[in-house]
């Protein structure tokens, strides 16, 4: 099944740009970003927020733009039967260059797990050094790790702040 990535949120002040690698299924269905319920995503920012967790996704959305933090996915377009990042095939990345010249104040490159770091790595050569960190993946597949000791490694995203 083809897939293809949700445009990214972000604003001209952005800060930080948090990278996943697709959405998945529940996601794409649900023309959302980290829509599916058991994907720690925005419990962890909201969380580091300190702001109390909503539902809504415009709510979600504003809670990025209003800390500077910028969301997108590494790649544009895949084949991709479910959800899992290592049923990706035939994969492109997104105009990075082009995204990243249009947001100057990023200083600061999360990837949501492994896998973006990797795709990311593969595809997409910038000249300009950005600060990166490799984050847990928030996706319920991911069980290497508790919740918290999750929320504790992306805690880093409120020091930067």
């Amino acid at each position: 099944m083809k897939s293809f990535s949700f445009p990214p949120i972000s604003s001209q002040d952005s800060k930080i740009l948090i990278l996943g690698t697709m959405p998945g299924t529940k996601s794409l269905e649900l023309n959302q970003y980290y829509g599916h319920k058991q994907n720690n995503f925005w419990k962890f920012l909201f969380t580091i927020m300190g702001e109390e967790f909503s539902m809504d996704y415009q709510t979600r959305k504003n809670l990025l733009i209003k800390n500077k933090i910028a969301l997108w996915d590494v790649l544009q377009f895949c084949d991709r039967i479910g959800s899992l990042d290592s049923a990706i095939k035939n994969e492109i990345a997104n105009d990075f260059e082009s995204f990243l010249n249009t947001h100057p104040q990023i200083e600061y490159i999360f990837f949501n797990g492994q896998k973006a770091a990797a795709f990311f790595k593969k595809y997409v050569h910038l000249e300009k050094e950005y600060k990166s960190f490799t984050l847990p993946s928030t996706s319920p597949a991911n069980a290497s790790k508790t919740f918290q000791d999750k929320l504790k490694e992306w805690d880093i995203i409120k020091t930067l702040l």
